[in-house]
């Protein structure tokens, strides 16, 4: 399968990054395990995950879907197989939040134990910390990658001033600079594209947006409230997309998907992936027959044509 640069990190990754954050959470151990398998044996050989998932869960407390990961690379042995990301930032009850000095090297260390490996591929800013110096939390990154525990770094839910201001800040002390950017983009979530996609271009950053799917909203399969009680993830993220436009958006993906023999979710991905900047966007799966969708994705382009009429669609 092919890859794709992470910006100049010196890092690759395929078309599609796994999102982890169903694992532990709506997909058990086991069930885990046989998707990870199938997901490496496909070439998608990207994995994201956060320390804190899935601490929203009922008796979660965060770490979830690292464990799941860590335990998987132990029994199968598959360490040199993929590339582990996991993030920092956002709070894990009861022990930190934030992006101050000791706190990344703690949370850092964590991450490493319940993934039971001795280097995070990329590590992510889960959320930007505006009460910590951008040189601080940068130095901190820093000391990590020295370590050896980090190899490239990243950031997620940035504004575009503080993207640039991070980056400036790298360029005038010599720290480790944001390689990419993992920002909310998707068909009906578009507003990054003002600012944060020109500085990531003019930048050369990678932008790997999450919830590339709209919670699962853009595979057609929530078209009414009923719909929403399908899923946790329908249930916690999707309603807000139940709207006039929404359908607007959904009808027109429809129409492309039918008329290039894909599926809605497949055009939806194909879409993000011919915008400017954009690496390779995350999604996630819970049954084999949706990673096989996943699979088969990322092989999927769209005409110039296809790609006007969504965004005329969405726009």
């Amino acid at each position: 399968m092919e890859t794709r640069a992470l910006g100049r990190s010196g890092l690759a990754v395929p078309p599609i990054v796994f999102g982890g954050n169903v694992f532990g959470w709506t997909v058990n151990e086991a069930d885990s395990f046989r998707l990870l398998d199938q997901m490496v044996g496909a070439g998608l050989s990207a994995i994201d995950s956060a320390d804190v998932y899935s601490a929203w869960a009922p008796g979660h407390s965060g770490g979830e879907s690292e464990r799941v990961i860590g335990a998987w690379l132990r029994q199968r042995g598959r360490r040199d197989d993929v590339l582990v990301m996991t993030k920092c930032g956002i709070e894990m009850p009861g022990r930190g939040k934030g992006l101050g000095a000791k706190w990344i090297a703690q949370a850092c260390d964590d991450s490493l134990q319940r993934l039971g490996i001795d280097t995070i591929d990329f590590y992510w800013a889960h959320r930007d910390d505006e009460a910590t110096p951008l040189s601080e939390t940068l130095d901190a990154f820093g000391k990590l990658i020295k370590a050896g525990k980090v190899r490239a770094i990243g950031a997620s839910n940035y504004t575009a001033p503080r993207l640039r201001a991070a980056l400036e800040t790298s360029a005038r002390y010599g720290l480790p600079r944001y390689e990419a950017l993992q920002p909310h983009y998707n068909l009906v979530e578009r507003g990054i594209e003002a600012d944060l996609v020109p500085l990531c271009v003019e930048q050369g950053l990678a932008i790997t947006p999450y919830f590339s799917l709209a919670a699962g909203f853009l595979t057609g399969k929530y078209r009414t409230d009923a719909d929403l009680s399908q899923s946790p993830r329908g249930a916690r993220n999707v309603g807000k997309y139940m709207t006039e436009k929404g359908m607007q958006v959904l009808a027109a993906l429809e129409q492309v998907a039918q008329g290039k023999g894909v599926t809605m979710g497949q055009a939806a991905l194909a879409w993000l992936r011919a915008k400017p900047g954009v690496t390779a966007p995350i999604a996630s799966a819970t049954t084999p027959a949706q990673l096989e969708e996943l699979v088969t994705a990322a092989g999927v382009t769209l005409d110039a044509a296809s790609v006007a009429a969504l965004d005329a669609a969405s726009g």
